[in-house]
């Protein structure tokens, strides 16, 4: 195969999208706090001094919306009107109704067709129709693509130096891109680094560039790749405008950056804000989980799981595996041991992945795949065992 370029890009918690998922997802958080049952569809957008949560949320409990939107916003930095945006000080909406009940219908009891009639059994059925994609190959330590996986830790680096006041004069919107040159798929040097950040209007671009690439770029870019290297920091030139001011943000934008860079296909469907009976959540975890799972025991290189459903039904309508030609064995066989150890009805998925005991508002932000930072079941690759033992009966 000969050589490409691939790029990938993650942005900051405090960018105006970010801002959103983590207060749709720091919702969800307190409401399976205290009633792990609870149906919650909750999306959130911002805009210059005002926050909007809204959605559908069935619940025997109450929580403080606004309170919860404000303290999110103020630990994400946004509690300085000189950033433009104050949680202690912006409006916050709330625009909230209960879940349909056709939707209810189908999610509280499932069925499978037989001989043209419905048999219902005991597990929930998919709260929507749908692909999901999880995928995962040997390029990184934590199985992710190597452009995401540097963009993710470049965001967090620019998020740290500025909590910590290395950099005090960064303000939290802030994006990063990476490219990678790859040859035969692997990747051989990174090809250009990309760092915008907002920050103070008094501080010099010269300097600006200077401390990003010495603070950020340099500890994080593995020295062996840094080749030849193309750097742009802020290539605006200003970039002091940021966050809901600059930009309204909305929950479900990042979903590239929230899942493999681009490098892997996407249903379409987001996460945050979703409780795991969503099969857009949910299943979308456990394709990760599966194709995480075969490459971690050396079964391919790197593998792309999908799930498909049926609104109200169980069992997945199609499960398909692709190895690109890595496997060792074929994508059929695979298939099938893939089908026999992994259970992928959506109450099995919440039930082996902790779902409801699950915390979201940590992977809001920087990816919601490859968070070994994380408290995520969906990282685990307990099942290489039993995938090997397998494939070897199929």
């Amino acid at each position: 195969m000969a050589k490409f370029l691939f790029t990938s890009e993650s942005v900051t918690e405090g960018h105006p999208d970010k801002l959103c998922d983590q207060i749709s997802d720091a919702v969800l958080d307190a409401i399976l706090k205290q009633d792990k049952n609870a149906h919650v569809a909750c999306e959130t957008t911002a805009t210059t001094g005002m926050v909007h949560v809204m959605g559908e949320i069935s619940t025997e409990c109450y929580v403080d919306i606004p309170s919860i939107a404000r303290e999110v916003i103020n630990n994400i930095g946004y509690d300085n009107p000189e950033c433009g945006f104050d949680g202690n000080t912006c409006a916050v909406l709330t625009s909230i109704d209960s879940q349909s009940a056709d939707i209810a219908m189908g999610v509280n009891e499932s069925f499978e067709v037989k001989d043209g009639e419905k048999d219902f059994d005991n597990q929930i059925g998919a709260g929507d129709q749908g692909m999901m994609f999880g995928y995962a190959c040997d390029e990184t330590k934590e199985l992710m693509p190597l452009p995401i996986s540097l963009a993710h830790k470049l965001a967090k680096q620019l998020a740290k130096v500025r909590k910590d006041g290395t950099l005090p004069y960064l303000r939290p919107d802030g994006k990063t891109q990476v490219t990678i040159e790859y040859d035969d798929d692997i990747p051989i040097r990174v090809d250009t680094v990309v760092v915008s950040s907002q920050h103070d209007e008094d501080i010099t671009l010269k300097q600006i560039r200077d401390d990003i690439v010495k603070y950020v770029i340099e500890p994080i870019i593995p020295k062996n790749l840094f080749v030849n290297t193309k750097i742009f920091v802020n290539p605006t030139g200003r970039f002091v405008i940021g966050g809901p001011v600059g930009d309204a943000g909305l929950t479900g934008r990042k979903i590239i950056v929230d899942t493999y860079g681009g490098f892997s296909r996407h249903g379409g469907g987001a996460f945050s804000g979703k409780d795991p009976t969503k099969v857009d959540r949910s299943a979308a975890y456990y394709a990760r989980y599966i194709a995480k799972n075969i490459v971690a025991a050396k079964l391919a290189k790197k593998c792309e799981v999908q799930l498909a459903y049926a609104i109200g039904v169980a069992k997945p309508v199609s499960i398909m595996v692709d190895t690109f030609g890595t496997g060792k064995y074929s994508n059929e066989k695979l298939s099938k041991a893939v089908k026999k150890v992994f259970d992928c009805r959506p109450q099995s998925i919440i039930r082996e992945l902790d779902l409801r005991n699950t915390s979201y508002l940590p992977v809001a932000a920087y990816g919601h795949m490859g968070r070994e930072d994380a408290d995520v079941k969906w990282e685990n690759t307990d099942k290489t065992e039993q995938l090997l033992r397998q494939i070897a009966d199929v």
